[in-house]
């Protein structure tokens, strides 16, 4: 026997897979990004987790599908923020039913909690998800099910019911002792994690899509990273913020946007493609109030591999601050 799980890498989803696997039942814990993920980087926190309850980790990538199909077009709305979050999840278990066909799996798990979310976890929201999904009876969720109606895997005689757990609500004290119980070390705090669900990077997104008639896979990247800004005529300037976010900029690959470099100590930046000479002389003195301050005269800055010359005048950062998005 063997199940597919929705796998977040967070402390739920891990102990939803436990309770499945201590009945002899192999789980492939399948992570679903849609690139709205945390922006660090979990593989090796999901592996882990994994590797000690013992689930096969698989990564699926679902990006393409994700912007086209659900991001500007949720059905059932979005949260507080640019979060779709039932047709989001809603196509996570839809994603993981194709994978459940392609690896022989008999049912779905997943890690949600009745109650835990208001929006997304109540019983009307979690009933919704298993309708856009066609899921209806082959998702268990381990961590609540004996707070729901039983499923296939449990009429079946699959899973035993009364191995599974009666979680309700927000309260993790038990989530804790069995945590402790199956000896769980490293597991993440519980959070949000969902780029979506925050006000700031979700300004950003409205701000994209207000200025360019197309959202790409390749926009995700530029919209984690760096100083944001909108210049008068309409292109964006991205400044890198230290060290790591300029070595994430110099790896995104992006039609839209060329690289802007300099021999100065700076930040790494990008800049749309369709920038008048205005606001590439703008992005230029904004892109040198960035670097460290102890040059004077012109510069040369490389705009991908054309020169250009700026000085920074009476430049200042914070003149860049009005443009921030």
């Amino acid at each position: 026997m063997k199940a597919i799980a929705l796998f977040s890498g967070g402390l739920d989803s891990t102990l939803a897979m436990k309770l499945i696997i201590n009945q002899g039942i192999e789980v492939v814990a399948c992570n679903i990004s849609t690139g709205f993920g945390s922006i660090k980087d979990r593989r090796e926190h999901m592996q882990n987790m994994c590797d000690q309850v013992g689930a096969t980790l698989r990564i699926v990538d679902i990006q393409d599908e994700y912007l086209a199909d659900v991001l500007f077009t949720p059905k059932h709305g979005y949260g507080k923020n640019f979060n779709p979050c039932i047709d989001c999840h809603g196509k996570m278990f839809e994603v993981a039913k194709r994978l459940m066909i392609e690896e022989g799996a008999s049912f779905l798990i997943s890690g949600e909690v009745l109650g835990q979310r208001p929006m997304s976890q109540n019983g009307e929201s979690l009933q919704k998800v298993l309708d856009i999904s066609d899921c209806n009876g082959l998702l268990l969720r381990p961590m609540s099910a004996k707070a729901l109606e039983p499923t296939i895997p449990e009429i079946n005689g699959w899973v035993d019911r009364e191995q599974l757990e009666e979680i309700v609500g927000r309260n993790r004290e038990r989530q804790m002792a069995l945590a402790e119980q199956f000896g769980l070390v490293d597991f993440e705090k519980p959070g949000g994690g969902c780029l979506l669900t925050d006000e700031h990077f979700s300004n950003k997104i409205r701000d994209l899509v207000k200025h360019d008639e197309s959202f790409i896979k390749a926009d995700i990247q530029t919209l984690k990273y760096g100083r944001q800004l909108r210049l008068p005529n309409g292109a964006k300037l991205i400044i890198g913020r230290n060290e790591e976010e300029n070595s994430k900029l110099e790896e995104i690959v992006n039609h839209k946007y060329m690289h802007i470099t300099t021999e100065l100590f700076g930040p790494h930046c990008l800049l749309t493609t369709n920038a008048n000479e205005e606001d590439k002389a703008l992005a230029a003195k904004f892109v040198l109030a960035y670097c460290k301050p102890d040059f004077t005269g012109e510069q040369e800055l490389l705009f991908d591999n054309t020169p250009f010359v700026s000085d920074l005048g009476s430049t200042t950062r914070k003149d860049a601050q009005k443009y921030m998005i």
